[in-house]
């Protein structure tokens, strides 16, 4: 930039782990612009955990809406033009939305990233990058606008308030809390119920107390309910209880999580918690717990190089696996010995 961006638009419409990987990079882009006016378009449910983040404007795109959804953004930023719109977002959807924002200079993903009619949307790219995770992509934005960033940081908007729900809820457990966040936003990249049944018995036996977390859908109301069913520990169970900024400092006030790929992995590293994840479909190394990655129960390389015939490193960045039963790869026995190791490393 030849001189600092008096407004900043930021393009990220989905979904909750992304949302969050993001607030790294508009946290590192106030620090070094704290006078740069900073607009976040973004998805409804996305909002829902990130209003009231300091200095952010937030309009909210609700895909729901189809069409009418564009005709209010246009409206909304009718007589308004950013310095600079950041597209941190590659689907058609948010391509479309960019459209709709006024901004001089538009910046989106290198070449290699770009799909879905990316680069019609953009002026500018961000540099390619070497096998990055999602996170290092958005810090790549920032970095392109002249934000230097080092290992990221969060400030979450939680209040006193979402604090005391979350501690009445955790009311019957003891000060070594260890969360089961077991749902994926697909079954195929959920683990199997009995197994992590297994996993909170010894959880159990070690002195934690043993919390499920989860939204009120169906799939994630009948795998809480078959844990516990399995189970031969006490387990309270949350799902379905919490709003997103109170599930936020439930993950915030447990000592471990365990999850699959799915949002809640990813707020629980925002707070702070380190987080045991387990990943089959998805290269963790792209998508896993940006601060906990060695944490990581993993089956996607060797799955990948039996469908593909070649490594990560031989592929484009980020190929994704298919099967419905590559998560029952993951053993009890690998999960159990990654929880010792984290509890003995994080001294928990």
């Amino acid at each position: 930039m030849s001189q600092p961006p008096s407004s900043i638009c930021i393009l990220r419409l989905s979904a909750i782990g992304d949302v969050c990987h993001a607030v790294a990079a508009v946290q590192a882009i106030q620090a070094r612009y704290p006078n740069a006016a900073i607009t976040w378009v973004i998805g409804k449910v996305e909002a829902m955990l990130l209003a009231d983040l300091p200095g952010v404007e937030f309009v909210v795109f609700d895909k729901k809406q189809g069409k009418a959804a564009y005709q209010a953004l246009k409206r909304t930023f009718k007589g308004r033009k950013f310095d600079v719109l950041l597209h941190m977002q590659v689907a058609l959807r948010a391509n479309l939305a960019a459209r709709c924002i006024p901004a001089k200079v538009k910046i989106g993903f290198d070449r290699g990233r770009s799909k879905e009619l990316h680069s019609l949307f953009i002026n500018k790219r961000i540099a390619p990058q070497n096998e990055p995770h999602v996170l290092e992509g958005f810090q790549q934005f920032a970095r392109t606008i002249g934000v230097e960033c080092k290992t990221p940081t969060w400030h979450m908007p939680i209040s006193a308030e979402h604090e005391q729900q979350a501690t009445d809820l955790l009311a019957s457990c003891n000060d070594r809390v260890f969360v089961i966040s077991p749902a994926a936003s697909k079954a195929a990249r959920n683990w199997l119920a009995e197994r992590y049944a297994a996993v909170a018995e010894h959880a159990a036996a070690q002195g934690f107390s043993v919390v499920i977390t989860g939204g009120p859908t169906p799939l994630e109301q009948e795998l809480a309910a078959a844990i516990c069913k399995h189970a031969q520990c006490d387990i309270t169970n949350l799902v379905g209880k919490t709003q997103l900024k109170v599930l936020l400092c439930v993950l915030k006030q447990a000592s471990l999580v365990l999850a699959p790929d799915t949002g809640p992995a990813h707020m629980a590293v925002t707070v702070g918690t380190p987080v045991i994840g387990l990943y089959a479909h998805s290269n963790p190394k792209r998508t896993g717990p940006y601060l906990y990655q060695d944490y990581v129960v993993e089956v996607y390389h060797k799955n990948l190089l039996k469908q593909k015939g070649k490594t990560a490193q031989q592929l484009p960045w980020g190929v994704r696996v298919k099967g419905d039963d590559l998560m029952q790869q993951i053993q009890t026995q690998e999960v159990i010995e990654m929880f010792d190791h984290v509890v003995k490393a994080q001294k928990l």
